[in-house]
């Protein structure tokens, strides 16, 4: 009878099995070309908003740095005079014409340090533009091993599901032989529809998270994706105590230090427009009564009474006092950061491989002693359900600790990206 128990369980393991894998619920083909993650960083690049955004920011400040050089314009003036008076200087008759134009000449530097303010805005969108594409390969990391972790579920829950149909069908066998009681078979069909729930709501989440990786992408996705990703665990000693950390180069200091060096050319602007400018220009006057033409020469400059530019100054120098101190805070957040996520990640690491290789081996063995005893009339169900359930959980468990790796990791890395240039201000 043992014989003939087993034999059945066997040939119901293979074909719920074959189910499983090639089953009708499948989101792809299971030949078809595995969609990486590094395709995904490169779709959603091209595609996200913010990277538009970005690129759009850089050419603004392109052409910010093209009208900072460019020169003021000249200045066409026209003016007549001595006409409608009285005596001689009634009607037009001794008017005088003149026509001429100015140009502004500007002193102290002001072109010079115009165009410092847009070299370094021009720098700061893009670091700007790196920080995006982080943060989109960051989103879509995320995204990514969310959605191969939702296919691993799927499986584990078709696997449970197959596990449950297979212990129904042995308390059907152990009732109908007499050896058990029929209340064996009720909790085993209970045990069945859960877990047949269980995998409808998988189901729903992988293809939940299958839509959010393709709306981030901007296509949908027509291959399988990388399931080897979530198994990619550092060596055991990569880990060790944490190292200190070296913040020079980062984006989020190099945007500190990039905000500071638009601080620090406002200040050398508002010093050069401290500064008056000339303007000067020649001119031609017709005299109406002798009918003569001559040359007129004009040189005009601003007094500094009412606004000398000490206000704007003021202004610029705490602006980069601001900015310098903004620039220590946040070498000192971006430090506290990295120490955590590296930590984070040592820890996430740290569970993964525990939860996926001793604990889960340990689960997987209690189970099939459980399924042999049960079979044998040596243990209870009692003792097999509650060692199907631990299985489940620690398959469950193991894969999010994995997928907690794979995000600590992609943040650590986000944290760490080096920007343009080395970051160089």
């Amino acid at each position: 009878m043992n014989r003939i128990l087993a034999a059945m369980l066997a040939a119901a393991s293979c074909a719920t099995m074959a189910q499983a894998q090639v089953g009708p619920s499948a989101p792809v083909a299971q030949d078809a070309p595995v969609y990486t993650l590094d395709q995904a960083v490169s779709a959603a690049g091209g595609s996200a908003p913010a990277a538009e955004a970005a690129t759009a920011g850089i050419d603004a400040a392109r052409a910010g740095r093209t009208v900072a050089g460019l020169r003021p314009n000249p200045v066409v003036q026209g003016q007549v005079e001595n006409v409608i008076g009285s005596g001689p200087y009634r009607g037009v008759r001794s008017a005088e014409t003149t026509v001429g134009f100015a140009i502004p000449i500007e002193l102290g530097g002001k072109r010079g340090a115009r165009v410092a303010v847009a070299n370094a805005q021009l720098s700061r969108a893009e670091i700007q533009a790196a920080i995006i594409a982080a943060d989109v390969r960051l989103q879509v990391t995320q995204l990514y091993v969310e959605a191969v972790a939702a296919d691993r579920r799927v499986m584990t829950a078709r696997d449970q599901a197959r596990i449950a149909s297979d212990a129904l069908r042995a308390a059907s066998v152990r009732v109908q032989a007499g050896r058990a009681s029929p209340l064996e078979q009720q909790r085993a069909d209970v045990a069945r529809i859960n877990a047949d729930a269980n995998v409808e709501r998988q189901l729903r989440l992988a293809e939940a998270a299958r839509a959010n990786l393709a709306r981030r992408i901007g296509r949908p996705i027509d291959g399988l994706l990388d399931d080897t990703l979530l198994d990619r665990l550092p060596d055991v000693n990569v880990y060790g105590p944490l190292a200190p950390v070296n913040t020079t180069g980062t984006l989020a200091l190099a945007a500190a230090n990039a905000d500071f060096s638009i601080a620090e050319a406002g200040v050398r602007l508002a010093r050069a427009n401290r500064v008056p400018d000339l303007n000067v220009g020649p001119s031609i006057r017709r005299l109406e009564a002798t009918n003569d033409m001559a040359a007129v020469f004009s040189v005009s400059i601003p007094i500094p009474v009412f606004n000398n530019g000490r206000a704007a100054i003021a202004q610029a120098t705490a602006q980069r006092t601001q900015a310098d101190a903004q620039r220590r805070v946040t070498a000192l957040d971006i430090e506290q950061a990295i120490t955590d996520a590296q930590a984070q990640a040592a820890n996430a690491a740290t569970t993964a491989r525990a939860a996926s290789g001793p604990a889960l081996a340990a689960a997987q063995e209690a189970a099939r002693i459980a399924r042999i005893g049960y079979r044998e009339g040596k243990f209870g169900q009692l003792e097999l359900l509650d060692a199907e359930r631990t299985l489940a959980e620690t398959r469950v468990a193991a894969i999010d600790a994995l997928a907690n790796y794979q995000n600590a990791r992609a943040q650590v890395e986000r944290l760490t990206a080096r920007a343009p240039n080395g970051g160089n201000q």
